[in-house]
């Protein structure tokens, strides 16, 4: 039975009730659940909608709701099929059941769109949802995996978080529609050559939101309407960030920074990461190693440079806060068993619960902010459990099963939301993890603990791409990668300079790594009993590395206001500052087809090189004319170019008559 309360079009069938309803211009959400109301909007991923207005008519057997482009029509046995504004199909969900409705076939197999398969004596069931597949289709966006792979169409993805690992299940196709899975529960996604399957492993609603677009542009500006845009990007965040594991003293981090000083080398930001402190949990330095944290904030800001500082969301026993934070159910708990270990030897705060997050950033605030520090690493923000036994945690919000995917969102909320309190704008902040709508928390999103390598390197730039499509606009690596980087490496030092150079054109530029060999710790306990890397200062790997990393620098330096364009446009767009060619070309077949280039904004084409021993790179330009900015060649658009790539150039075009500081 089908009725209309308002905007909203219900459908009631034996048990289950379904729900239609605007959300923003060209869009609908979609629930369906089988209990006896839908779950409080405390784990959407979605802001409260825009006022629309729809048209719900009955047409050959069909309920049609319309809203602007995008049309739903309800099939009589409950089956969704979407269209655009010119009647376009453009996803349907899949069935295959006996129907004499239907004309195109029947089928003995019983299949039905929506599986609500209950856990027994519990309100939660395994859903999965089912969508026919497109021929041609292409797939872009779901956050970022460590696979070399732009179009995720063939793909089959975890909707999980782990360390390099984000799930931000929006999905964006060519064939004119973007998708939210807006359900925070641990699943998968098969986008399969004969079904598309998106499943919950437990969970009490089916929940997603779809737009239409005649370009990727609107599709991906709706999604940011609908889910939140990043704020403005201070200043400072254009720079480059200096930062590697660990600084391990006060005096060492304010000699880097001195450094870059003495040397006229430009410097944004620099880090104090992990194990500056006492105890997991403490939250605040350990003064045996940075005896006064104000005067070398103050330091840094007169040299022009903010300090970052790594907040980790663990809480060992021996912290001055356990105890506290355990008798109020601050902590994040275990199904079975001791709480400790859920990270090696400590446990991890429950930022789904609001007084914890208001308890941690009291902490935060005290030991950190007051002194001047405006600028947090929140590390560890998938969390890293150990073994990511996903069915063994429990969160104030419900089961890790149920909820786990949004825990980097609230822990990214946890922090922003205590800086806005305290009147900052622009807020920025560096996390390891993201899911749908982090993005308006000030997220920037880095892509985990990865190994130093050229493979390693070819799967940023599909991570990087699919997260600003994900509605991720900021976005950045270690550059060099994370393990394996041995300082003396001829081999190491090439990745280190080819990924610099690409680093130069991300939307933040950060250098960072566990450089070997590695340096023991300093003492047996406290802030000095953990180990560093060795240097990771562009002056570490040599005259020649120092030369090209100069180069790029300043080349950085050269184009921040243009960078400051595109920040404004991702924060008042929500457009991707980095982003895939068709982006900008949706008219031209071929770019669909590349994965291996990327535009930098609407004026700048990049090809980084991304194989050993490169020296020249293959290309495809736009349509339009282009200018090297290296050879200063200029160039018409429309076919393939082979450019030379000795070890000092990346292959950077910009559109004729822009950029004349490059050309």
């Amino acid at each position: 039975m089908i009725t209309q309360k308002g905007n909203k079009i219900y459908r009631r069938q034996d048990k289950e009730l379904l729900c239609i309803e605007p959300w923003g211009k060209n869009s609908f959400r979609v629930r369906a659940t089988q209990r006896y109301e839908f779950v409080p909007e405390d784990i959407s991923a979605l802001l409260p909608p825009q006022e629309c207005k729809v048209k719900v008519f009955e047409e050959d057997d069909c309920t049609v709701v319309e809203n602007g482009k995008i049309r739903c029509e309800i099939t009589p046995t409950g089956k969704l099929r979407f269209k655009n504004q010119d009647g376009k199909l453009l996803l349907e969900e899949f069935e295959r059941i006996r129907a004499d409705y239907r004309k195109e076939y029947n089928s003995a197999l019983e299949i039905v769109p929506r599986t609500f398969e209950p856990h027994q004596n519990t309100d939660n069931f395994r859903l999965t949802v089912r969508f026919e597949p497109i021929d041609g289709e292409k797939l872009y966006g779901m956050g970022q995996y460590q696979q070399p792979y732009l179009d995720v169409k063939g793909c089959t993805l975890e909707l999980a978080q782990r360390n390099s690992q984000a799930s931000v299940p929006f999905v964006l196709s060519n064939n004119g529609y973007g998708f939210l899975w807006n359900n925070p529960a641990i699943g998968q996604v098969s986008f399969g050559k004969n079904v598309t399957e998106w499943t919950a492993v437990s969970t009490k609603q089916m929940d997603y939101w779809i737009t239409a677009g005649d370009t990727p542009a609107e599709i991906e500006e709706a999604y940011a309407d609908a889910t939140g845009k990043v704020p403005m990007m201070p200043d400072y965040g254009t720079g480059f960030w200096q930062c590697k594991l660990r600084y391990m003293t006060q005096d060492e981090i304010l000699e880097v920074a001195r450094e870059y000083k003495r040397r006229k080398l430009p410097i944004s930001v620099i880090v104090v990461d992990y194990f500056h402190w006492p105890n997991q949990g403490d939250w605040k330095f350990d003064t045996d190693f940075w005896p006064d944290p104000k005067a070398m904030v103050e330091e840094l800001k007169e040299m022009g440079i903010e300090l970052m500082v790594s907040i980790w969301p663990t809480v060992e026993e021996t912290s001055e806060n356990y105890k506290e934070m355990e008798e109020l159910g601050y902590l994040t708990r275990s199904e079975h068993g001791k709480r400790l270990g859920q990270l090696n030897v400590a446990s991890v705060i429950d930022v789904t619960n609001p007084d914890a997050r208001k308890y941690v950033w009291e902490k935060i605030k005290k030991n950190y902010y007051d002194l001047g520090i405006k600028i947090f690493w929140l590390d560890e923000a998938e969390p890293e459990l150990t073994g990511y036994e996903f069915s063994h945690y429990r969160y104030f919000r419900g089961a890790d099963m149920e909820v786990g995917n949004m825990y980097p969102k609230e822990y990214a909320r946890m922090a922003y939301e205590g800086m806005e309190e305290e009147g900052q704008e622009n807020i920025v902040n560096l996390l390891r993890c993201a899911w749908a709508g982090s993005q308006k928390y000030g997220t920037l999103v880095w892509s985990g603990d990865i190994d130093s390598s050229f493979r390693s390197l070819r799967s940023q730039l599909a991570a990087g791409l699919n997260m600003g499509i994900s509605g991720l606009p900021w976005w950045t690596t270690d550059i060099g990668g994370f393990h394996g980087g041995n300082i003396n490496d001829e081999k190491f030092k090439e990745v280190l300079v080819r990924w610099f150079e690409f680093g130069a054109f991300c939307p933040v530029m950060r250098l960072h790594g566990f450089r070997e060999p590695f340096i023991p710790g300093l003492s047996e306990s406290g802030g000095g009993k953990h180990r560093s890397g060795s240097p990771n200062e562009v002056w570490t790997y040599g005259d020649e590395v120092l030369r090209i990393c100069t180069k790029y620098l300043e080349l950085r330096e050269t184009i921040r206001p243009y960078v400051t364009e595109l920040m404004k446009e991702a924060h008042e767009k929500g457009t991707p500052v980095m982003r895939p060619l068709f982006y900008d070309y949706p008219e031209d077949t071929k770019v669909w087809e590349i994965e291996d280039e990327y535009m930098f904004g609407p004026d700048m084409l990049v090809a980084p090189i991304l194989y050993e021993d490169m020296r020249e790179r293959t290309l495809y330009l736009p349509e339009g004319d282009w200018v090297d900015i290296n050879s200063k060649t200029e160039y018409k658009g429309g076919d393939f170019v082979t450019v030379a790539a000795p070890l000092d150039t990346l292959p950077v075009f910009v559109k004729r008559g822009t950029h004349p500081e490059l050309v």
